[in-house]
């Protein structure tokens, strides 16, 4: 029996009225190093907008593993919704702009709105935090850990989204999602230390 997946933008498009699709895993298409985008056309896969939207499902592959090793039961909830949001942001990244002969179907929203949640979920963590100091070095719980490669491989998603939306459109939000998410993550990942009972491990000298 064939196994099939739908891709983040298929299962998108079921939001916005479109039908089911339904892939194998394996297209043999991209042998030859190309892929296809949302809404038709191929490039490479070294093209700047596979670099953006590859970093962020790198991105949202770290926040899976930090979600099965928290024991912080907020933490989980929000990293799944955040991993929502990135299969959203992926399809906007997944979509280039509307040319001839090229079509521009539709996808979820950016939600924008979260970045002032991780706000308000900053600032409430941090009232519970032991004042920060120093500059602290990744490390500490194996979550927090997890969270604080997570937040490098988020301003990785980050560098290479600039260097997409220097040549082409893309979604403003999306900026400022990853700009906040990232310090998200550094606070998240202090959060896992203090429930652990393992201290930060300050810069020294």
């Amino acid at each position: 029996m064939h196994q099939y997946y739908t891709l983040p933008w298929m299962r998108a498009g079921v939001v916005h009225g479109l039908r089911w699709m339904r892939m194998k895993i394996y297209t043999r298409r991209g042998d030859e190093g190309d892929t296809g985008l949302l809404g038709g056309g191929r490039v490479a896969k070294d093209h700047p907008r596979l670099h953006a939207y590859g970093s962020v499902d790198e991105l949202s592959s770290c926040l899976g593993l930090a979600r099965g090793q928290t024991g912080v039961p907020a933490t989980a909830a929000r990293l799944a919704r955040i991993q929502r949001d990135l299969f959203a942001i992926g399809a906007s990244l997944a979509r280039p702009p509307a040319a001839e002969g090229r079509k521009r179907p539709p996808v979820p929203e950016v939600p924008v709105e979260r970045v002032g949640e991780m706000e308000e979920w900053m600032d409430e963590a941090d009232a519970d935090l032991p004042p920060l100091r120093n500059f602290i070095l990744p490390g500490g719980a194996p979550a927090a850990a997890t969270l604080h490669l997570a937040r490098s491989v988020c301003r990785r998603a980050e560098r290479v989204t600039v260097s997409l939306a220097a040549r082409e459109a893309v979604d403003e939000g999306i900026l400022r999602y990853l700009n906040r998410l990232s310090d998200l993550l550094f606070v998240l990942a202090r959060v896992e230390n203090h429930a652990a009972g393992t201290a930060d491990q300050t810069w020294e000298k």
